[in-house]
């Protein structure tokens, strides 16, 4: 019994202690490659005090000429969703959320920015930041500014504010600033959130020069409501294009360049749009509009 009882002991001390290592296990932090993700639901905030005034980026050229023809197409759009706090078309600027900075000034000359939207006859405009600007997404919006004295003025974004631009800062048209207080005061605290306004115009589409069947750039103009996403028909179904910084959406191998066209707001509706021609740099009206929200 004593030969048995020993052999017993060496045997089971031969494997590892099962116990400990599960002890181990719980006790070991994994490591993770976490990704922090900022939120848009609630009210970002820009410091109060940056330390330079934005600068929107040099203004680059649109040299788009407007077309007073409408192209022979229909134009037809999806009843809109519902709305709601946060549309999962939004990007960081959604609907129905107030948002925090300050406003400063720039000379807007023409009105043209970096959304590439052309000369401007309306100079209530105004440059995002970029953080806000997302890759253009911010192009075309339109947002109500109020500053602390009460004032407040409705803008369009159609520019750009670089760093060291905060999140929440827009950086106005010297003539929408003078509107809420004196270009001497250099910087103000506001706040703004998003627009679906009313207005008479209807969605231009306009495709880039050197667009050609082999590769093209789509831009929407005069939206009421945020692009979220293009479309062009290519093999038998929708392509979404990818979107630039200076607001077209590329085909870079040409596919659907010239055919029907689909553009969706951050609500969800759709128009979908045929008879849009492949003419380089010219502005073709459309006809249709998105609903207000």
């Amino acid at each position: 019994m004593t030969t048995v009882g020993v052999l017993a002991y060496l045997v089971l001390g031969s494997f590892p202690d099962r116990e400990a290592e599960a002890r181990h296990a719980a006790t070991t932090p994994v490591a993770t490659n976490q990704v922090r993700t900022t939120t848009t639901t609630g009210t970002p905030s820009a410091p109060a005090t940056p330390s330079a005034t934005g600068t929107p980026k040099p203004k680059p050229s649109a040299g788009g000429k407007t077309s007073a023809a409408r192209p022979s197409a229909t134009a037809t759009s999806r009843p809109p969703r519902k709305s709601s706090t946060t549309p999962s078309s939004a990007g960081r600027i959604r609907p129905n959320s107030t948002y925090t900075g300050v406003a400063t000034a720039y000379e807007a000359a023409d009105g043209n920015g970096a959304c590439l939207f052309g000369p401007s006859d309306d100079l209530m405009i105004a440059a995002m930041n970029t953080t806000d600007y997302e890759t253009s997404r911010a192009c075309g919006a339109y947002v109500l500014v109020r500053a602390g004295n009460g004032k407040s003025i409705t803008v369009r974004i159609t520019n750009e504010c670089p760093l060291p631009c905060a999140p929440g800062q827009l950086d106005l048209s010297q003539q929408a600033f003078a509107k809420l207080a004196d270009l001497k005061v250099g910087r103000i605290p506001i706040t703004w959130q998003l627009l679906s306004p009313s207005t008479t115009d209807t969605v231009s589409i306009r495709y880039k020069t050197g667009s050609s069947p082999h590769w093209c750039g789509i831009q929407a103009i005069g939206h009421r409501n945020p692009v979220a996403r293009l479309e062009v028909r290519a093999g038998g179904g929708w392509r979404q294009l990818p979107r630039t910084e200076y607001n077209y959406f590329i085909s870079a191998d040409g596919s659907g360049c010239g055919g029907s066209i689909r553009v969706t707001d951050i609500y969800g509706e759709q128009l979908a749009l045929t008879g849009i021609a492949l003419r380089p740099n010219v502005v073709q009206p459309t006809g249709v509009q998105f609903a207000r929200h």
